[in-house]
Parts: structure tokens; sequence; C-alpha cells
């Protein structure tokens, strides 16, 4: 088989440069991307047979590891049935059940193919639910490449170096206001200078497209009062964080209840898959309940239905988010070591299972905190952590997962290889 370069070459000629998501082409690292072969457990590999303890996880959804045999069981199964069908199965009320008993906030669910569409529908359903038209979001928050949610929208955009994205009109941009994460005054102004036209304030719970920063005390607690207050919808994008935190999310890792919940990644297994689901009240108000249209063939495949209801019934099991969160709390304390001893400026954040290392003197609560980190350093770094077989997101600004696959020996190889190549930076 031909290597990674000439692969890339020859996939150049017949896909927008070279990739079909942008990040994956390693621009802002400055390598050629490594084509992947196959992935088992904790490991993934390249075409040349080079082998990486996998912390990407395909950005979050294989929570299990690769070919967790639960997964691969269910999907073969429903192979035997089919793939497709555009009609109604069974398979989608277990699922839907599954989510409706998982999620605190969640009384119906609607699934869809992907998060962006997830998101797209459920700010739709929130403007027909309100009759308004504006909302808000955060500052490097990425909810999905919808024209109205691209405004500030974190890691893709911020790691190509796209401040804004032709294409978008203005007059969708004008109805998306932009608030600086973790600022509730910011927030208590907007509502303010338009009040009575915000139909919803959505953002990721714990911002996991600028790294990983959770929320400050108070903070999110402070939102669900202010859009109590002036009769705008809560929406958490739990595209990340649903399932990954805590088997309700981190509405319940959190204790803070939204309107209207977006999921997607795991809930598939690794299948294209997404959700949106709320309070009962809001959710009739799809069609063909409601008014609301929303509708996708591929909504609800049996694929991914079999492999969620799968997934669930494994994380369902006791001690899985303890586990989680030990190795979470393991990877992030072991780098912020070892970048303290080679005398890198680093700030370490870690939530659950999700950790970042940001390259910056910190603290980081915010874009514009997280903006400072030496991107430069992070390319070198990922370089250099990569030809060590550890595979690693090719952007500063993305989370570090770990799985039930990763194991204590996986992290701490990864640490110990980090303090090496931190060390060697360092000296220049």
């Amino acid at each position: 088989m031909l290597g990674s370069a000439q692969l890339f070459e020859d996939a150049q000629r017949y896909i927008p440069g070279g990739v079909n998501s942008p990040v994956r082409a390693y621009k802002s690292v400055g390598t050629t991307p490594r084509f992947v072969d196959s992935a088992q457990g904790s490991r993934i590999y390249d075409v040349e047979g080079n082998e990486y303890i996998d912390f990407v996880q395909s950005w979050g959804p294989m929570i299990l590891g690769h070919g967790a045999p639960e997964v691969l069981e269910a999907v073969a199964d429903q192979l035997k049935r089919g793939t497709s069908f555009g009609a109604p199965t069974v398979l989608e009320t277990m699922a839907a059940k599954a989510v409706v008993d998982a999620v605190p906030s969640i009384d119906l669910v609607r699934f869809v193919s992907s998060g962006t569409e997830a998101v797209m529908s459920a700010i739709r359903l929130a403007r027909g639910y309100t009759d308004r038209e504006k909302i808000i979001k955060f500052d490097g928050n990425y909810h999905g490449h919808s024209d109205g949610l691209l405004a500030s929208a974190g890691s893709g955009l911020v790691t190509l170096g796209i401040p804004s994205t032709p294409g978008v009109t203005k007059g969708t941009a004008a109805d998306t206001l932009i608030a600086p994460y973790n600022d509730l005054d910011a927030v208590r102004a907007i509502f303010e200078a338009n009040s009575g036209e915000v139909a919803c304030l959505i953002l990721e719970p714990v911002a996991g497209n600028m790294g990983v920063i959770p929320p400050a005390d108070g903070f999110l607690q402070g939102l669900r009062d202010l859009c109590d207050e002036h009769g705008a919808l809560l929406i958490f994008d739990e595209v990340i964080t649903g399932f990954r935190l805590a088997l309700g999310g981190a509405q319940e890792y959190f204790g803070i209840t939204p309107d209207l919940t977006t999921l997607g990644k795991i809930i598939g297994g690794g299948f294209p898959v997404g959700a949106f689901g709320g309070r009962r009240e809001i959710m009739e108000k799809l069609a063909p309940l409601g008014p609301v249209y929303q509708a996708g063939t591929l909504s609800g495949n049996p694929i991914a239905m079999a492999a969620g209801i799968a997934v669930i019934e494994r994380l369902s099991r006791p001690g899985t988010y303890e586990e989680l969160e030990a190795k979470g709390k393991r990877l992030a304390g072991g780098l912020k070591v070892v970048a303290d001893r080679a005398g890198v400026p680093a700030f370490g954040t870690q939530v659950g299972s999700m950790t970042c290392l940001y390259f910056t003197e910190g603290p980081v609560t915010e874009w514009e905190s997280a903006s400072k980190a030496d991107t430069d350093f992070y390319a070198a770094y990922f370089r250099e952590m990569l030809d060590r077989g550890f595979w690693l997101a090719p952007s500063q600004f993305e989370a570090c997962f770990a799985s039930l696959a990763t194991t204590e020996a996986d992290i701490d190889s990864m640490v110990a290889a980090a303090g090496v190549v931190m060390a060697d930076l360092a000296k220049g």
C-alpha cells in the first residue's frame, strides 16, 4: 500500500484539500496527515503499519474504545436485517427510551444524522416555540457548521486561521449575538439590549472546542436564571459532553437542567448520528405534532440505533464514570507535572475524561485567554508525539479523551513521552 504522503497527494486530486473535514489536513501542525488503516481498543494503526495510542477517539465518540465487542455484535446482528428503511423501527423506540431514561431534561427526543443537524434543528424549534429570532452563543463555542452558528465558532476556524466564513449572509449573522464564555454580566447586558427578542441561549456546558474549559462556579445556574427571567430557552450542546461526563451528560454532572439538549457522537457508537430533545411541550411543536418542520431519510438509522443502545447499556454499569474520571485526572495531573519539570509554561484543565494542556501561562477561562496559547510550540509538540506513537488532536484547541479501553499504562507512557518532548523543545 502507498504511504500516507502519497495517499494524501492522491486524495487532493479528488477531495478539496484532500480531506472531508478541514482540521484533518494537519495544516496548522505543519505536517502530512497519517492515513488510518484500522483501530482496536486504545490503539490506532496507519497504512504503513505504525501503532499509536489514541487520545482523539474519533473526536470523542469511541468512549468504549475501538471495536468494542458489544457494539460490533449489535451492528453485525442488524446488518443481517437491513441497513436503512426510511420507516419506523423498534430500535428507534428502544434508543429513544434509553436516552430519555438517562438524560434528566429530555421528555421526548428526535434522532437526526449529525450534531450539526441536531443543533440546527434545536435552534429552529426554539425560534418556533418562542416566536423570536435572535440567539445568544459564546465566543469559541462550536455548534456545527450551519450558517447562523459559525460566528466565533472555536477550534476548526481558529486552527485554520479563518476569522469569518464567506457564504454566511449578513442577515443571518445579525441574528447571532456573541458573549464571552464564563461572563454572566456580558450575557445579562445582551439580554437587556435585546429585550423580548432572544429565542434561546446555546452553549457547550464544558467548552470542548477551544480546548477544555469548565464553567465557572455559578455560571450555568446564572444562565438558567437569565433565560427564565427573559423568556428564552436554554440549550445545552452536549454533542461532546453527552454520555461522556455522566450518563446524563454535563447537566447531570453539574446539576443544571436546560430546556433543550443536543446530542451526537457517542450515542451512535462511532456511526453518524445526532439527537435533540427536551421538555414535552417544546418538543410537541415539531412536525407531525406541530408546525416546526424537521425531517431526514436517515434519521433513526437502524445501524446507528443498534450501536447506540449497546453503548448506553455498557455505560450504565456501576463504576463506569468513576473509572473515566480517574483516568482524566491521571492524564491531566501527569502532563502538568512534566510540563512544570521541563520549565514549559502550561495550564491544564480536566473535566471527567476530557483534558487539555494549554501551552500558556494561564489561567484559561474563555476564548481570549485560550487564544494566547503558543500554537507553534503545540505544533512542534504534536509532531514529536506523533512520531513517538501518540495520536493527538492536530490543534491546540481540542480535547484529549480517555476511554474505557485506555489503560493506566497508556496514560503513563503518554505522560513520560510528553515530558521528554517538552524538555527537548524547551532547550530549543
